[in-house]
């Protein structure tokens, strides 16, 4: 194992040093491992609070700022926080409008959000609502989910229900917003390599030279099936076929088509296997009106991609558009 460390156990805590040192506009509670932005809690305005094990960066420490996420808790490496993590975040993002918990479907996140907002509510009165964001089609159970993995989706989820909160909207407006969103997205990921994990010091998973994991989750887990290297024409045809078969993407505003780097992916081929889902989204007649290209919800080392596939409508193209300055996104501000 080759890694910028110096002990695997310290790795969680002396990058949120880092993160607070690079991000004057981020406030982070090193005992209990949140990130705030600096202004919360915004008076009037819904708090937003979403994630889960670090190895994912910049999900999900890099999306918090005006037009995306209030505060984010880190948990250890592919770990969820706990539940005394999560309600202290929900108590300290609470402007008096309530508190939305954008939650990706594993198994701990989804049983320790709950349990968070059951203590915030207890302690403070804080209103809280919840929202799951299951957007992988590659499996339907695994050994980390119960139904369908969240993927990809988190990131116009969030960055359009962030558009949404800066605009004074309710809670379960904006509750409502996310499962539409959610509900509009589709994903599907594959695996060059695995990825290595510090503390165990040896890669994930055994994926021979000449074979590709299909449909792979954000931790390494099993995908669809195991298949010899393709080429990149093959492989976004592996991807995209059951997107589109699970989905009906045509009407509308057009899509946003979201190519996600899983950690170890040049930009070199991303963008040339963007150029590939494109000409097969041409040939379906489905119009990509906004696009995002770059390792956004990575794996640690993992080499491999994802697409996502969200179809948009007026609204939901107004408020992708609108302003963000987070680490991560920043456009408009």
């Amino acid at each position: 194992m080759k890694k910028l460390l110096n002990d695997p156990a310290d790795l969680v805590a002396e990058s949120l040093r880092g993160v607070e040192r690079a991000h004057p506009e981020l406030r982070v509670d090193h005992e209990n491992r949140i990130i705030y932005r600096a202004d919360a809690p915004v008076s009037g305005k819904v708090g937003l609070l979403s994630g889960g094990g670090s190895g994912h960066e910049p999900a999900h420490a890099g999306f918090i700022g005006p037009g995306m996420l209030d505060a984010v808790c880190a948990g250890e490496v592919f770990t969820s926080p706990v539940p005394d993590q999560m309600a202290e975040a929900t108590k300290n993002i609470d402007g008096g409008a309530g508190v939305l918990h954008l939650v990706w479907n594993y198994t701990g996140d989804v049983m320790n959000f709950d349990m968070a907002a059951e203590l915030a509510a207890a302690e403070t009165d804080t209103t809280v609502e919840a929202v799951v964001m299951n957007d992988d089609v590659a499996v339907e159970d695994s050994l980390f989910t119960a139904g369908r993995r969240g993927t990809g989706a988190a990131i116009p989820v969030e960055k359009i229900v962030g558009a949404a909160a800066e605009q004074g909207r309710s809670l379960s407006e904006l509750a409502d917003l996310a499962r539409r969103v959610n509900d509009n997205s589709r994903s599907m990921g594959m695996a060059l390599t695995s990825c290595t994990v510090p503390a165990k010091g040896s890669p994930t998973f055994d994926l021979p030279e000449d074979e590709i994991e299909i449909g792979i989750g954000i931790h390494g887990e099993p995908g669809r099936r195991r298949v010899p290297l393709a080429s990149a024409h093959d492989i976004a045809q592996m991807l995209v076929d059951p997107v589109l078969a699970d989905r009906d993407f045509t009407g509308g505003e057009g899509v946003l088509v979201f190519v996600n780097g899983m950690g170890a992916t040049p930009m070199l081929e991303l963008y040339l296997m963007y150029n590939e889902v494109a000409a097969l989204l041409d040939k379906a007649g489905i119009v990509p009106v906004r696009t995002l290209v770059g390792p956004y919800v990575t794996s640690l080392d993992m080499a491999g991609c994802s697409v996502t596939i969200t179809r948009l409508d007026d609204e939901l193209l107004r408020l992708w558009d609108a302003p963000v300055a987070t680490a991560g996104l920043r456009w408009g501000m």
